[in-house]
């Protein structure tokens, strides 16, 4: 089994075509419950609407994790702009479930990959990891490279972590081994929640 990390950004204007697809949304992700890491949408500052969603997965192969990405019903009706589908790797080594928390806002980071650093980052990993250990061991979610699809070359890092506010998750990433050896090219941050079907 591999780990798949797998972005959904929304359309504009689909918020009405995506509640329509919800149920649907839903049961596909049923058939995936037992191989789901972490899941849930991506959202606006103020948290009203939805801009996309967010799955990690364990699946067999890259073929398995297309079909998970390109037959969900959201973007076969059209909801998605765009799919980002990467290897990811599980670096806390649980899902998002085990994860408790303290009741603060949740956000999606995205560290973009410079080219061509892999080695750079090979030589940082476990300074890196450190850091990240020291200072926010009790709010990462999910955290874990974005790989290439042989996992041989690094592209990124891709988090689900509990802070304070939007700065607090920018500063994650603005500080420690890897930004100061220059390897993310850049960084998105969106604010994010827990997914799935509401209990009862």
């Amino acid at each position: 089994m591999v780990e798949y990390f797998i972005f959904g950004r929304d359309r504009p204007g689909v918020r009405d075509l995506r509640w329509e697809r919800t149920e649907d949304h839903w049961s596909f992700m049923d058939g995936y419950a037992d191989v789901l890491i972490a899941r849930g949408p991506t959202l606006t500052d103020d948290g009203a609407g939805v801009t996309g969603s967010v799955h990690i997965v364990d699946l067999p192969d890259s073929a398995a994790a297309r079909a998970f990405a390109y037959d969900e019903p959201y973007y076969r009706a059209g909801v998605f702009d765009e799919v980002l589908v990467r290897r990811w790797s599980n670096t806390l080594g649980r899902t998002m479930w085990a994860f408790s928390g303290h009741d603060e806002p949740r956000f999606l980071v995205l560290g973009h990959g410079t080219p061509g650093m892999t080695d750079v980052r090979d030589r940082l990993r476990a300074d890196q990891r450190d850091h990240l250990a020291a200072r926010y061991a009790d709010r990462l979610i999910a955290h874990g490279p974005l790989l290439s699809q042989d996992g041989t070359e690094w592209l990124g890092t891709a988090t689900l972590v509990e802070l304070p506010d939007r700065a607090a998750a920018e500063a994650m990433l603005a500080s420690g081994p890897y930004p100061e050896a220059g390897l993310y090219e850049r960084v998105e941050v969106h604010p994010w929640r827990f997914g799935g079907r509401p209990p009862g």
